[in-house]
């Protein structure tokens, strides 16, 4: 019989696991790994999105099967990464908020989408990107970067929170230390970046270092920096980058979060044994598995396996562990920020979110008209 000790153990690996599944329900199988697992959090999909209250009831669902507070986690961005498309309607993505140069609307930004997320039962986005809009990427980030003035980036991203935090959502930047100059997709291959750290300091890691006091949790990527760490490792798996640079050069003590470990990027570079320990044991906190439950039960096992051989491993994930309760504890005290406790949004909710999310969009095109409109007068005078 498992010794107290042991348990516990494995109940603060779960804590270091946020995990995707397929399907619209709790299935036997989903019901049966939360249990196991007693994960940090849940992340759902599109795949696992039809309509407002089904998607209510699913999160309320995974909760009931966790013991501690759950992070409830959604990827919405506006534009291409929206995934309450069919459930609410199509939010508008960063770069044409971003075009209306208005503050106000930046903020409206962040709180529409964090009502949408709310409603639906979610307590934290994924959101904002603060990848810069170089060429080089412009490609794989299309509407979802904003500028290539990291400051601009900044402006932005920060009244974007502030709008996440009046709806009751924390918000995660990503994806550190930057994608700006990465040409391949880290869902498919590992792009590697050559920028020295220098430059990466000036301009790239700009948003980070000066949101670092604002941002609730940051997202590391799989892509892979030469001339900083000598080898083409994904950063998400790199010390100098988490430790080194994010939490000691830079002074980061909020929550850190790998991309989706079940990525093209590193798991061509390692299986997912080696990937989830090795993030872990290079200073990270919440690693995310977003699809198959095969790959959740192997990072599980792998880092319970790890913690039990290596003493200075364990102790590494324990670290994790109590600052993620510990975030927890604070997040429960405010009462906007708790898990939504009240009953799936009725049929006249959604119709309201729908109509509030079609009326910004309206607003946002009006306003990027106006400023277009402007800017094209003030060229006309200086003509």
């Amino acid at each position: 019989m498992p010794s107290e000790a042991h348990q516990h153990l494995r109940v603060q690996i779960g804590q270091l696991l946020i995990i995707g599944f397929d399907g619209t329900e709790i299935s036997q199988r989903l019901a049966s790994l939360l249990t196991k697992i007693q994960p940090a959090g849940v992340i759902l999909f599109a795949r696992n999105i039809k309509t407002a209250e089904q998607t209510h009831s699913l999160v309320r669902e995974c909760q009931k099967r966790v013991s501690t507070p759950l992070f409830t986690c959604i990827d919405l961005e506006g534009g291409t990464v929206d995934r309450f498309r069919s459930a609410i309607g199509p939010s508008p993505s960063a770069a044409e908020v971003f075009a209306t140069g208005s503050r106000a609307l930046f903020r409206k930004h962040g709180r529409v989408i964090g009502e949408n997320c709310r409603a639906l039962g979610f307590n934290v986005d994924f959101a904002p990107v603060l990848d810069l809009a170089y060429e080089a990427s412009r490609s794989v980030m299309s509407s979802r970067a904003v500028s290539d003035d990291p400051r601009q980036v900044v402006i932005y991203a920060r009244e974007f929170l502030r709008g996440l935090n009046d709806a009751g959502i924390r918000g995660c930047g990503k994806h550190f230390p930057g994608l700006g100059e990465a040409a391949l997709d880290t869902h498919h291959k590992l792009p590697s970046v050559e920028k020295p750290l220098r430059k990466l300091w000036e301009q790239d890691i700009v948003p980070y270092r000066l949101l670092r006091r604002e941002l609730p949790m940051i997202m590391v990527s799989h892509a892979a920096f030469l001339a900083v760490t000598k080898e083409a490792i994904p950063a998400s798996l790199s010390k100098k980058w988490i430790t080194d640079i994010l939490r000691k050069k830079i002074g980061y003590t909020g929550l850190i979060v790998s991309d989706d470990l079940e990525m093209g990027a590193v798991q061509d570079f390692a299986a997912i044994e080696q990937s989830v320990v090795q993030y872990i044991r290079a200073g990270g906190d919440l690693t995310l598995v977003c699809h198959k439950e095969e790959m959740v039960v192997r990072a599980y096992e792998a880092l319970t396996r790890e913690a039990e051989r290596d003493l200075t491993f364990a102790r590494r994930a324990r670290e994790s562990a109590r600052r993620i309760l510990a975030f927890k504890r604070r997040w429960m005290k405010s009462v906007k920020t708790a898990p939504p406790k009240r009953s799936a949004p009725r049929p006249e909710q959604v119709e309201k979110l729908s109509r509030q999310l079609w009326e910004f969009g309206e607003e946002i095109r009006m306003a990027a008209l106006a400023r277009t409109g402007k800017n094209a007068e003030k060229k006309k005078a200086r003509a």
